[in-house]
């Protein structure tokens, strides 16, 4: 052999490809990374309070540990500062957050795998809150990225494509894990989820070379104290913009308010899926359905809010979510389905088969139209933004948005256990109808274009 010449031996000089360095790959890194931010969410309010049902918890107890997920996605604008502050050049501004918060999304589900959730609910919930605080942080993380890597041809489908796959990811954290939970058993779907953040981490998170940013601003004091100082910022700024115009400070409330029905997209529906006597893989297809119909839903719904008027569309679509749940709330109260059932009683009711046949239709009809409610609504948030501060604004009406869903939640798993299914239900109903009283005063003001805002608008994987 020619001393000049190496013989390359298969497997050993292995080397990932940067993927920001091409616009397939920039769209296969940000479709990939979304996927983990929706698997273990997925896994969490899907699998895991579906198993939490079967195994004997109390609604209360579920409602609580749902809605403690949603938390730190109500609040991850204040990690934002510290992703801006707190980086590193030599490793990517963006990158080592990245990889730094999936390692310690993996490590914080293999810290819950051996908590017992019947047990230890609250040390369980509160791991896991921790894990989602991570996620969180990842996806502004990754958000800030995508702002300096993607070019504005690429933006539209890149978004696309990012939501795509945190609701794949979602799918696959719930309703497969559903799916495999016969198979393998729940212990090992910790193990498959955590393999598939830790393959997207390996093949395309570790491998990306992020180039160097324009050089930082001096810092005044620790970095501590000036990521305090943008967060104090990014308040001072969200609240000029919230008293900027009516439309924008009813946006406030109405960002506050359920729009419309929520419970069949909450822990009621897997509570109830499990009660009615429905096998995880029928959870898991009701799951696939319903995400599906919602996606779809989006899309349509924001282009018939494109075409026929925002308010006048988002009107009929809050309204027309209440009417699955007062049809399934009539249903349970006429077959005397009231009150949370024992799951574990040895001769508990078995349900009419016409009750079981209302809930699949009830929760498909109701997908339909909370996808497209979701649709404009978002679009909406966006009318009635400054155009100066419109990042800043939009990243806080989607907080507040995730606040609804954390809380939500909560009072609907007390609800149930209180007054029962039918009761609930119907106080979901008339909750979800106060937001339409702000609807006629959200009319956005015409004005020009401008760049930028104060921060990046980011919805997040919720938003």
């Amino acid at each position: 052999m020619p001393p000049n010449r190496r013989r390359k031996l298969p497997g050993i000089a292995l080397r990932l490809p940067n993927l920001l360095a091409t616009k397939n790959g920039r769209l296969f890194a940000f479709f990939s990374l979304y996927l983990t931010e929706g698997i273990p969410l997925g896994f969490t309010a899907t699998a895991i309070a579906t198993q939490m049902r079967r195994q004997g918890l109390g609604p209360t107890e579920i409602g609580a540990f749902v809605g403690s997920l949603y938390l730190p996605w109500a609040f991850k604008w204040v990690m934002g500062p510290f992703v801006d502050v707190l980086s590193s050049d030599r490793f990517g501004r963006r990158r080592v957050w990245i990889v730094a918060m999936q390692v310690m999304m993996v490590l914080s589900l293999m810290a819950a795998l051996p908590v017992n959730f019947t047990t230890e609910v609250k040390l369980f919930t509160f791991i896991i809150l921790l894990h989602n605080c991570f996620g969180a942080t990842q996806d502004v993380a990754i958000d800030a990225l995508a702002c300096n890597v993607l070019t504005e041809k690429e933006r539209g489908l890149a978004n696309g494509l990012m939501f795509g796959g945190a609701y794949l990811g979602q799918t696959i954290g719930g309703a497969g894990v559903l799916f495999l939970i016969p198979y393998t058993g729940l212990p090992a779907t910790f193990v498959f989820v955590s393999a598939v953040v830790l393959a997207v981490t390996v093949f395309v998170a570790l491998p990306l070379s992020e180039a160097k940013g324009p050089p930082k601003p001096p810092i005044q004091g620790s970095a501590v104290t000036a990521a305090g100082r943008e967060i104090l910022q990014f308040g001072r700024d969200a609240f000029q913009a919230f008293i900027g115009s009516r439309a924008a400070w009813v946006g406030v409330i109405f960002a506050l308010l359920p729009p419309g029905a929520y419970a069949l997209s909450l822990a009621l529906q897997s509570n109830l899926a499990v009660e009615l006597g429905l096998p995880d893989q029928k959870i898991a297809q009701l799951n696939v359905v319903t995400t599906v119909l919602s996606a779809f839903g989006c899309v349509a719904g924001g282009w018939l809010s494109d075409k026929f008027g925002r308010r006048r569309m988002l009107t009929l679509y809050i309204s027309c979510t209440v009417i699955p749940g007062l049809c399934l709330a009539w249903y349970m109260s006429r077959h005397g389905w009231i009150l949370p059932v024992d799951v574990k009683l040895p001769n508990r009711p078995v349900p009419p088969g016409v009750l079981v046949t209302c809930f699949w239709t009830a929760c498909m009809t109701y997908a339909v139209f909370n996808g497209l409610m979701y649709g404009t609504r978002t679009a909406l948030f966006m009318d009635i933004t400054t155009p100066a501060v419109a990042a800043t604004q939009f990243t806080a009406y989607m907080a507040m948005s995730n606040l609804v869903t954390a809380y939500s939640a909560t009072w609907q798993g007390v609800a149930i256990e209180r007054w029962g299914y039918p009761t609930t239900l119907v106080m979901d109903s008339c909750a979800g109808l106060i937001c339409l009283a702000c609807l006629p005063y959200m009319v956005a003001k015409k004005q020009p274009a401008q760049a930028g805002g104060q921060a990046k608008a980011s919805t997040g994987i919720t938003g």
